[in-house]
């Protein structure tokens, strides 16, 4: 029997906003009949070459495997904004994405991306760029937020049309506002949707 197709929801989260906007995102996903979801982190990169990462996280989802970035029916990247860029650990994970961009793997494939940064302007809309430009090297559909989300028009914190973003106002604040929640949801749902009309 088959599996049922799967979005996969990737990221990398230092001290947990990026991990609490997963959540929301796959909420919205699973409000989609026919189609799972996976949520799955990246290791931390390690300072010193010769330390190696265990092979399952002390908490939270489980590591990504490329098999699973391969096998998914769409996409959705998260990191915190780092400088206005995705974080290193999310980067080397995508940077061994090679042989799944010889072979088209992720073409015609649905992502969108999320992000957090504990400043109004850190570079979030940035930082999705930097998740977005790799997967359209590899073929993917990159998907936005329409300003049907009423969200984006009043929020007081994070959101952007790019994707959903979440304004930490310290590096340990995890809450999220129900504006950033509804985004993340929204955004969840859309990728859904269209991962089944893509896979038809």
């Amino acid at each position: 029997m088959t599996p049922p197709p799967y979005v996969l929801v990737l990221f990398y989260s230092r001290h947990g906003s990026v991990s609490e906007m997963a959540k929301h995102i796959a909420r919205g996903i699973n409000k989609i009949n026919g189609i799972d979801v996976k949520i799955r982190q990246v290791p931390e990169v390690s300072e010193t070459t010769k330390v190696a990462a265990p092979a399952l996280p002390d908490d939270g989802a489980p590591y990504c495997t490329l098999e699973e970035l391969a096998d998914c029916s769409g996409l959705a990247i998260g990191s915190p904004s780092y400088f206005g860029s995705m974080a290193a650990p999310l980067k080397h994970f995508i940077d061994q994405t090679s042989t799944l961009w010889l072979t088209g793997r992720l073409m015609n494939k649905p992502a969108c991306g999320f992000t957090s940064a504990s400043t109004m302007h850190g570079g979030q809309e940035q930082c999705i760029y930097s998740m977005m430009t790799p997967l359209i090297h590899h073929g993917m559909v990159w998907l936005g937020l329409p300003y049907k989300n009423k969200e984006l028009i009043h929020t007081q914190a994070g959101g952007t049309p790019y994707g959903a973003s979440h304004l930490a106002n310290s590096t340990h604040e995890t809450d999220l506002t129900d504006d950033e929640k509804a985004l993340c949801e929204a955004q969840g749902k859309r990728l859904a949707e269209m991962a089944i009309k893509l896979k038809k």
